[in-house]
C-alpha cells in the first residue's frame, strides 16, 4: 500500500513539473517576437497547440490555466507585460478573448486524433486555433465597439503568421505527439 502511495506521489510531482515547465515555455513563446509581415509574430499559438498535442487535453489545459493564473496574479508572463501592464488590468484588456481562446484551443488540440493524414491534421489544427480568434474577436468587438473594423484589427494581420505556424505544426504533429508517451 505504501508503494502505491509513493508511486502516486511521484506521478503528481511529475505532472506538476510538466505543467510548470509548459507554462514557462508558453511565457518564453510570448516574449519572443519574430519579424513577420504585416505584424511581428510570437510563437505563442504554436506553443498553445503544441502543449495540447504533447500533453493531452487535461494536462495541456492545466498548463494554460496555470499560465493565465500567473498572469492574472501579476507575473509578467503575457506578451506585452510588464510594458503595457500586468495582472487583471492587462488580462481584461484587448487580448483577453484571445487568452480565453487558448483554453479551448489547447483542449481540442489535446483531444483530437492527430494520427491521420496531412490534410486532416491541418484541418484539425485550423479547427483548434479558430477558438483563439473566435473568442478574441468577440471580446475585441465588445471592448472597442462593433462599429470598428474588428477583423482588420484582430485577425487579418495575423493570418499569414498563423498559416505558417499551422503548416509547421502539421509537419511536426507526429513527433510532438510522441512526447505524450513520456507523460
Amino acid at each position: 500500500m505504501q508503494l502505491v502511495k509513493t508511486l502516486y506521489s511521484i506521478k503528481i510531482i511529475k505532472l506538476a513539473f510538466i505543467v510548470i515547465l509548459g507554462s514557462l515555455l508558453l511565457t518564453i513563446s510570448a516574449k519572443i517576437k519574430i519579424p513577420f509581415y504585416p505584424v511581428p509574430m510570437t510563437m505563442q499559438t504554436f506553443v498553445v497547440i503544441s502543449l495540447g498535442i504533447a500533453f493531452g487535453s487535461k494536462i495541456g489545459l492545466a498548463t494554460v490555466i496555470l499560465y493565465l493564473f500567473e498572469g492574472i496574479c501579476g507575473l509578467p508572463v503575457f506578451s506585452n507585460s510588464p510594458e503595457k501592464g500586468v495582472g487583471l488590468v492587462y488580462f481584461t484588456g484587448p487580448t483577453m478573448g484571445y487568452l480565453i481562446g487558448f483554453l479551448f484551443t489547447t483542449f481540442f488540440a489535446g483531444y483530437l486524433n492527430f494520427k491521420t493524414n496531412f490534410l486532416m491534421i491541418f484541418l484539425k489544427l485550423i479547427f483548434s486555433v479558430s477558438f483563439i480568434y473566435f473568442f478574441g474577436l468577440i471580446w475585441l468587438g465588445i471592448l472597442i465597439g462593433w462599429d470598428k473594423p474588428i477583423l482588420e484589427l484582430g485577425a487579418i494581420p495575423f493570418l499569414y503568421a498563423e498559416l505558417f505556424k499551422l503548416l509547421l505544426l502539421t509537419l511536426l504533429a507526429g513527433s510532438i505527439l510522441k512526447i505524450r508517451n513520456f507523460i
